[in-house]
């Protein structure tokens, strides 16, 4: 699915990443005067994982937002709510890196979608200078900022997600593509993956909608040489668990304040914390 603004945006981005110029206003009614450029969106932060980038220690930043509405969604209030969470902190994110450098490989920026972002390359410039290599988790629907990212080398690995044959997408996206929309979309990620098969992994969760057909389909749909990364899907807990979306297979060793400010967090509404002070989060902005 294409948006020919967005795209402009986009590449408006680009060109602040990669001449220095200084960033345009962000559209957004929750900036901040002092949040960075690019940093806008940042809503989550994971400090510390082995899972994320498979063989690497890393640290994962979560960027709001999301141009889906899949109903299998493991990170709702991040996707959709996003306004609610906190920030987090540019400032922080750097001192952590600087302080664990020696131990991390990597930085995974994820969602979210990333790419549904406009500053997104702002994010991944500001991020690059820490001299970690970045990986990115896309749902694919947006080559044309993944062609960007590319090119300007501001990703070093894309870890797309296929979310299974091309006719099933309306149902797994909550009618956020359609087929035809997925099957080009994806095809103009198969078709960079086939120059750098060594930046790209694909990766599909097992939903209840999907039957083991459908995974070989999708098998099937994958360039030559690649294998499908194949993801268990847990349930989503109840709202009366405190947590209203389903969780990856990566996060159930995850306490939830490290993944999310969901209705925990003290700045969404719901959260029993936000009549109380809790004390200040270090990572994160208070919500303007």
């Amino acid at each position: 699915m294409q948006n020919t603004a967005s795209s402009s945006t986009a590449h408006g981005a680009l060109h602040v990443a990669m001449t220095g110029e200084q960033a345009p206003v962000q559209p957004d009614t929750h900036v901040l005067p002092s949040v960075a450029p690019g940093w806008c969106n940042v809503r989550g932060i994971e400090p510390m994982s082995l899972s994320d980038w498979p063989g690497r220690t890393v640290f994962v930043l979560f960027v709001g937002g999301c141009n889906l509405h899949c109903p299998t969604c493991h990170n709702g209030d991040l996707a959709w709510r996003h306004t609610y969470l906190p920030r987090v902190k540019q400032h922080v994110v750097h001192e952590l890196a600087a302080k664990r450098k020696r131990w991390y490989d990597g930085i995974v920026v994820s969602g979210g979608e990333p790419t549904s972002y406009r500053d997104l390359p702002l994010l991944l410039r500001d991020l690059k200078s820490t001299g970690l290599p970045i990986k990115l988790d896309t749902n694919g629907m947006r080559p044309d900022v993944v062609e960007i990212l590319f090119h300007a080398n501001l990703a070093d690995e894309f870890y797309v997600d296929v979310k299974g044959p091309f006719a099933k997408y309306p149902q797994l996206t909550g009618k956020g593509v359609t087929a035809e929309q997925a099957a080009a979309n994806i095809g103009r990620i198969f078709a960079l993956a086939r120059r750098a098969p060594e930046r790209f992994v694909f990766r599909t969760t097992r939903v209840p909608f999907l039957t083991d057909d459908d995974i070989a389909e999708v098998r099937n749909l994958l360039p030559d040489g690649f294998t499908l990364t194949l993801q268990q899907y847990r349930e989503p807990q109840s709202r009366d668990s405190g947590r209203t979306h389903a969780k990856a297979d990566q996060e159930t060793r995850r306490m939830p304040g490290d993944l999310v400010g969901g209705s925990h967090s003290a700045c969404n509404p719901e959260s029993a914390a936000s009549h109380g002070d809790q004390g200040p989060d270090p990572f994160q902005e208070a919500c303007a």
